[in-house]
């Protein structure tokens, strides 16, 4: 209790707090991302229900790593080495998250690209399987994003009651956020397309870091912004000329 009413009084606690809830907010825009896209294969009554559980999993995952900082900092230690490059336990689980993505993207890809083959669609016709395997996926993401998260917040405050309000103030905002993106991104089908290869982006970023190779995240969400505020235009272009051709008729 007294260090947190230290912390209160401190202003560059406050600092480090607000640093660390824009990181987290923005780190956690990849994980929306994929809950979005997701989710919205499930029948609609089952949706909502799905991305209220797997953001949910999301904060308890991290809440539950913060409570093991000790061990979470043990991950960075190196396992063996190979190419040069010393891989420890968190370079193998971005490595994998990331291939999983990479994976899960280029076959999403396919099947936008390709509707009328269905053998390799990924949530079953069975509601209670495609349920049961969104949240399965859901789950493995949420762990790749949510070590992550937390190695980066331990990098920047040695403050737990920070990191805590940080990881709950950010996946607040992705809680509030989520229908809204997800039906934005069922209203415009071209929206589906520029997430997947957002996916796709963020997967192979995270087998290069797993790699050792450091990909800095500013030039990352500086190229998805870009990409994003292209098909903003696109949309704004294309309805104007929608309007056009209701007009003239």
């Amino acid at each position: 209790m007294q260090e947190i009413m230290t912390l209160i009084q401190d202003p560059a606690a406050w600092v480090a707090l607000i640093t660390l809830v824009v990181m987290e907010v923005v780190l956690g825009i990849d994980n929306l991302i994929f809950i979005s896209i997701l989710t919205n294969k499930l029948p609609p009554e089952h949706r909502e229900k799905a991305r209220k559980i797997g953001i949910g999993l999301a904060l308890v995952m991290r809440l539950v790593l913060l409570g093991t900082i000790a061990w979470i900092v043990q991950l960075t230690e190196p396992l063996f080495e190979a190419f040069g490059h010393g891989f420890s336990w968190k370079d193998l689980i971005l490595i994998a998250g990331g291939l999983f993505l990479v994976w899960k993207a280029t076959k999403e890809i396919h099947h936008t690209v390709d509707p009328e083959d269905h053998q390799e669609d990924f949530i079953a016709k069975s509601t209670t399987t495609g349920f049961a395997s969104a949240i399965g996926q859901i789950l493995l993401l949420d762990l790749v994003f949510s070590v992550d998260s937390i190695i980066t917040a331990v990098g920047m405050t040695p403050h737990l009651p920070i990191m805590v309000v940080a990881v709950v103030a950010a996946v607040t905002v992705m809680l509030v956020a989520a229908t809204p993106l997800a039906n934005f991104i069922e209203r415009n089908p071209t929206i589906v397309m520029l997430a997947l290869a957002f996916l796709l982006m963020i997967g192979t970023t995270l087998i290069a870091e797993g790699m050792g190779f450091h990909v800095p995240k500013g030039y990352v969400y500086a190229a998805m912004a870009f990409s994003a505020l292209v098909e903003v235009l696109n949309m704004f272009a294309r309805n104007a000329r929608k309007r056009k051709r209701d007009a003239a008729h």
